[in-house]
């Protein structure tokens, strides 16, 4: 234990069992996951280090660790970093020429490259580019509070900052996530947000239906490399709005689900289940007030309530009975004290905080629900809120109630995707709770349980309990306990289709449910894919139109006027011709439903009328640009 007021722990390499603890006053290092620590701040020359982002460790399961110094900005040049590539054994001391202003960016393939973001203004400055050395800065705002004044400017460079070209200025802001780059720039009194792929050299207007006549918030809700979700908030303070799904440029956004809840604190519960693909969840605001979840199985094309838990019943006097999920709002407000949990090595598991009824309830004391094929089925677990961490790639679940003002000394475990649980008592001096901690990555089973006990000094005592359930599960899985599980498998249906998500079905290689034993670091997910015909389900409703209810079909808008759309891109203007449909991207379905007329494209120079002769040329891209009045944040 420590006496410090605060601290935080990182987590160094993969199957290390290195782990960082600073309490801001000593730095301490762990070599036997959390079991024992060691005070290094003779290491760092007893520098204090910084409370914000004092540690930075490398990606994946990098050795590389930099810490950076509690230094004042006013009599020093710049800050100081101690960089580590052997997991914080030793420490190499760097003087910067300036001031960090977020935390150190690791490359993510390239642990030695480095990005960061200076307060400092003045031409010339260097940042790091690897652990033990410097480069020129990739990217300088000359002018303070630039983006205040739309003053920012967007270079890109692809030789490590040796040349620069300029993509875009008079910009707000901009950010990034996925394979997309977002710029806000003002032109002609508009303020319009700008797209981009990585491997794309021009920026395009995104293009949102009906944004025209306000100034609108809306925000990137999650992206990868081929679709960005966004969501657009109604007029006025009104709590909710439209998500919208994008093409795989980016630019080209079509409806994806009405009255979206978006709260005043800018919160979303929108969630990304990472063990099934496909798969994302979140909350409406319905016309009566009432919060209700939804979850989509095909990246947003269809939203549908969840089912109840076949263990848990509604009340009487409810007519609609559904399971609803607490997210981001919950947790905000205290309500819960996690998010719903899911890793892409526990194929289909995902736990969460929820309750069951006609809508999402403010009780402060939810329950703990879990799903194993990935949110089609759920069951009620534990009474009560939890802390939870899924372990061994989902073959071990444990928890710990979360006590408002009690104290702690029990943890409960389960081996089979929490159908039992089991109690274990860690301490005989119950603490109060601070956290859990494991490695990242799941493949762990060791947990450490944090807290703290108040001493009679009133300092407060850290204290760290670290759990190893390698002496529970002491069996290696053997080719038996394991099973064939098809993902997005409702057992109904035609066979044939019974499966196929975006396009294809996917046979997982997990472990059963009544297999007593652990997966182990070398468990890789094992899984075989096979194509699917194509239906109305592997598309999502083009620019104009939309599902109605729970319809596949997609119709026409109310108020667009007919189906050809003009676009003006790079001095050129092209009439589209949508059938109403366009692809889900990274959709791998082959024949079956193809939408009729295919999208005819008529390219001609911006301004000039149409020709009343064929076209001369044509394509099939489904792209249409408008200039939103719009606000990014």
């Amino acid at each position: 234990g420590d006496d410090g007021s605060s601290f935080t722990l990182t987590w160094v390499g993969d199957g290390t069992g290195v782990s960082e603890q600073l309490d801001f006053i000593s730095s301490l290092i762990s070599t036997d996951y959390g079991k024992s620590f060691h005070d290094i701040s003779h290491r760092i020359n007893n520098t204090f280090i910084r409370k914000e982002y004092g540690v930075s460790a490398g990606p994946g399961n990098s050795l590389h660790v930099i810490l950076t110094a509690d230094t004042p900005v006013v009599d020093n040049p710049g800050g100081v970093i101690f960089t580590s590539t052997d997991a914080g054994v030793t420490f190499k001391s760097i003087q910067l020429p300036f001031h960090l202003a977020q935390p150190i960016t690791f490359h993510f393939h390239n642990p030695d490259y480095l990005v960061v973001i200076s307060i400092d203004v003045s031409p010339g400055k260097y940042c790091p580019r690897q652990v033990s050395s410097c480069c020129k800065v990739l990217f300088l705002v000359p002018v303070v509070e630039a983006d205040r004044r739309g003053e920012l400017q967007l270079k890109r460079t692809e030789d490590l900052g040796k040349t620069f070209t300029t993509i875009a200025e008079n910009i707000f802001s901009f950010g990034y996530i996925g394979g997309f780059l977002f710029t806000s720039v003002m032109e002609d009194l508009v303020r319009c947000t700008y797209t981009n792929t990585v491997s794309q050299h021009a920026h395009h207007c995104m293009d949102i239906p009906y944004l025209i006549h306000f100034t609108i918030f809306y925000s990137v809700l999650d992206g990868d490399e081929d679709m960005i979700f966004m969501h657009v908030d109604n007029p006025g303070d009104t709590f909710f709005g439209t998500m919208y799904t994008s093409d795989d440029r980016g630019i080209l956004y079509s409806k994806s689900l009405e009255r979206h809840l978006f709260g005043g604190q800018r919160k979303s519960d929108f969630t990304n289940i990472t063990s099934l693909r496909g798969v994302y969840l979140t909350n409406k605001l319905e016309e009566d007030g009432r919060i209700r979840s939804v979850i989509s199985f095909d990246r947003g094309g269809q939203w549908r309530l969840l089912t109840k838990p076949e263990n848990v019943e509604c009340g009487e006097n409810v007519k609609n009975c559904n399971l609803h999920i607490h997210g981001e709002h919950s947790r905000y407000n205290r309500i819960t004290p996690m998010l719903p949990l899911s890793e892409p090595t526990a194929i289909g598991l995902v736990i969460a905080h929820g309750g069951v009824g006609d809508s999402l309830s403010s009780s402060q004391h939810p329950d703990v629900f879990v799903s194993s094929d990935g949110g089609y089925n759920w069951r009620g677990t534990l009474r009560g809120p939890h802390h939870y961490s899924i372990l061994d790639s989902g073959g071990l679940i444990v928890a710990v109630e979360a006590q408002h003002e009690g104290q702690v000394k029990t943890i409960k475990f389960s081996t089979d995707e929490g159908q039992c649980w089991k109690a274990y008592n860690f301490t005989e001096q119950p603490f109060f709770f601070a956290g859990l901690a494991s490695e990242p990555g799941t493949k762990a089973m060791n947990i450490s349980v944090w807290g703290y006990r108040p001493e009679d000094d009133g300092q407060p005592m850290w204290v760290a309990v670290t759990i190893d359930f390698q002496s529970l599960l002491t069996r290696e899985c053997k080719d038996q306990d394991y099973e064939e599980w098809l993902a997005h498998s409702t057992g109904q249906g035609d066979p044939k289709t019974d499966g196929c998500v975006l396009g294809y079905k996917e046979t997982f290689r997990r472990l059963k449910k009544l297999s007593v034993c652990r997966n182990g670091r070398d468990y890789v997910v094992s899984r075989k894919q096979s194509p699917c015909r194509c239906t109305r389900e592997d598309y999502l409703c083009d620019y104009g139109y939309y599902r109605h209810g729970n319809s596949s079909e997609c119709v026409r808008q109310p108020n667009t006027a007919d189906q050809t759309l003009e676009v003006c891109l790079n001095g050129e203007e092209e009439e589209l011709l949508t059938s109403g449909y366009r692809k889900v991207p990274s959709d791998r379905c082959e024949g079956g439903f193809t939408p009729q007329p295919r999208a005819e494209t008529i390219v001609r120079p911006c301004g000039e009328k149409p020709s009343q002769s064929p076209p001369a040329s044509h394509s099939s891209s489904n792209t249409h640009f408008d200039t939103p009045v719009s606000e990014t944040v």
